[in-house]
């Protein structure tokens, strides 16, 4: 081998489940997303691009928590229930990201979770509309308290599948 020859090095991880984020792990739902918060940005007067930089990975009324701090809460909630709404009836440009098909091919007969900051409408409505089948064991924001990055979802779905959470692996994208 040449002395300035890449060297690559392998990992193993072991792990007796995979628990799974939906969008931008398995699903690419940005085209949806993008048209939902630009329109209500706009409508909130806010600048949409900077909008865009910190939608992703959390429950919509926590984002919007986030982007209008004086708002109260229960606005946040109402708002994100029609942005539910709207993204879950909007399935236009949802596509599986590439490898997601034969990964969950794979893990058929395997134990695994889908872990998602989405309710179980728009979990179903994504998964479906990407053609990928959705995994028995799903925890969605319904399914808990506190929305991602809080681990409380993760932890749920490891004890569902009966296995703690250090034999599990996560595949997260935020």
């Amino acid at each position: 081998m040449p002395a300035n020859a890449p060297t690559t090095t392998t990992t193993v991880l072991t792990a007796r489940a995979l628990l799974l984020d939906m969008d931008g792990t398995l699903v690419n739902s940005d085209a949806v997303v993008e048209r939902c918060w630009h329109r209500w940005a706009v409508e909130h007067g806010l600048d949409p691009e900077q909008t865009l930089k910190v939608v992703h990975g959390r429950q919509g009324y926590l984002t919007m928590a986030l982007l209008l701090p004086d708002r109260p809460m229960e606005l946040n909630r109402a708002d994100n229930r029609v942005m539910l709404a709207q993204e879950t009836a909007d399935l236009d440009g949802v596509v599986p990201i590439a490898g997601a098909p034969a990964l969950m091919r794979a893990l058929a007969a395997l134990p695994h979770a889908l872990v998602t900051s989405a309710d179980e409408a728009l979990a179903t409505a994504r998964m479906t509309a990407a053609g990928l089948p959705l995994p028995r064991i799903r925890v969605t924001a319904e399914n808990v308290s506190a929305s991602k990055p809080d681990p409380e979802g993760f932890l749920k779905a490891a004890a569902e599948l009966g296995l703690p959470p250090a034999e599990c692996l996560a595949l997260e994208d935020s």
